[in-house]
């Protein structure tokens, strides 16, 4: 039963604006906690967590103003967003020294970093009302008989390589 609720379309279009705002905020959020940490951490660390966190922000922003918009093309920004997110709550906490900077990265990771993670997970894979009977009909036959390169006999990659 759970399966089933978890692939049916997404309920309301006011549920899909209120993640829309929530992706686009977190995004825009990420902005001055750039320049913060820029302006606090040695430069070679500062040039890291920054570059993580604009490509956080550059999907978290594609995936909110693309969800607003309709149809399943935040799908890719969403998951990319998922994986960075997730992956920077992992280096945040292994890289924080014990004591207050680990408990601040623990914070972190626990109340924004992956709860904001398993929402674009979620987004990524959940089935949307605007993507139409034809999307959901292929989803269901790839998860039934597997890809076509599969059948064939062949790995995936352009026809003659």
């Amino acid at each position: 039963m759970a399966l089933l609720a978890f692939n049916s379309p997404c309920g309301t279009a006011r549920l899909r604006t209120w993640q829309a705002r929530l992706l686009t905020g977190a995004g825009l959020a990420l902005l001055p906690w750039m320049g913060f940490l820029a302006a606090t951490l040695p430069p070679g660390r500062a040039a890291a967590w920054v570059a993580l966190d604009s490509l956080e922000a550059a999907c978290l922003l594609t995936a909110g103003t693309r969800l607003a918009r309709g149809g399943g093309g935040h799908r890719v920004a969403a998951a990319g967003a998922a994986l960075l997110l997730a992956a920077d709550a992992c280096a945040d906490v292994l890289t924080s020294a014990p004591g207050t900077e680990l408990a601040a990265a623990v914070a972190m990771a626990v109340c924004a970093e992956l709860p904001l993670a398993g929402l674009c997970a979620f987004l990524a894979v959940r089935a949307h009302p605007e993507d139409g009977p034809a999307h959901a009909q292929a989803v269901r036959a790839h998860a039934k008989d597997g890809p076509a390169h599969a059948k064939a006999g062949r790995a995936p990659g352009p026809a003659g390589l």
